[in-house]
């Protein structure tokens, strides 16, 4: 079964900003991906997000599989949603200003519940720290990738 990765938010920033300190690492990661047939998947969540400040015709849909948010989403977000706030409520994570259901849980349901997700790959510090927080209490199928180290070093491979 060939696998794929679910990128973030996050990441499309980067990739579509030439100016962007993680430009770089964004498009080593995007090109690695290609070139090793690993499928790219952005989630609908992550597609409104980026619609924000960016305009959808930027994103690069042709090289990415969409992640429609569906019910089954929806009853996993729950399950991790109730980790993170008890986490919150012990002081252990930080959700504030508010305590909304926080796309990162949704984003983590779709990769948790997709056979082919073995990685959700990102720059997000706060993603980094919801992760550990449900890993501590719930096994997850996939890791994550942070993308402020380039993915030379990631994957052990020679940059020319």
């Amino acid at each position: 079964m060939k696998h794929s990765v679910l990128l973030d938010t996050s990441f499309f920033v980067h990739l579509l900003n030439d100016e962007d300190a993680l430009h770089r690492n964004a498009l080593g990661y995007f090109n690695y991906f290609l070139d090793h047939e690993i499928t790219l998947k952005i989630s609908t969540i992550s597609i409104a997000e980026y619609c924000v400040r960016g305009k959808i015709d930027e994103l690069p849909l042709r090289n990415l599989q969409i992640i429609p948010f569906n019910l089954n989403h929806g009853k996993r977000t729950g399950e991790f949603a109730r980790i993170l706030f008890d986490a919150n409520h012990q002081n252990q994570l930080n959700l504030t200003p508010r305590a909304i259901i926080p796309n990162d849980s949704k984003l983590f349901a779709q990769a948790d519940l997709d056979q082919t997700v073995t990685h959700f790959v990102t720059s997000d510090v706060r993603s980094n720290k919801t992760f550990n927080t449900l890993k501590s209490n719930e096994h997850l199928k996939f890791e994550i990738i942070d993308i402020s180290t380039p993915y030379n070093e990631r994957f052990g491979v020679l940059n020319f």
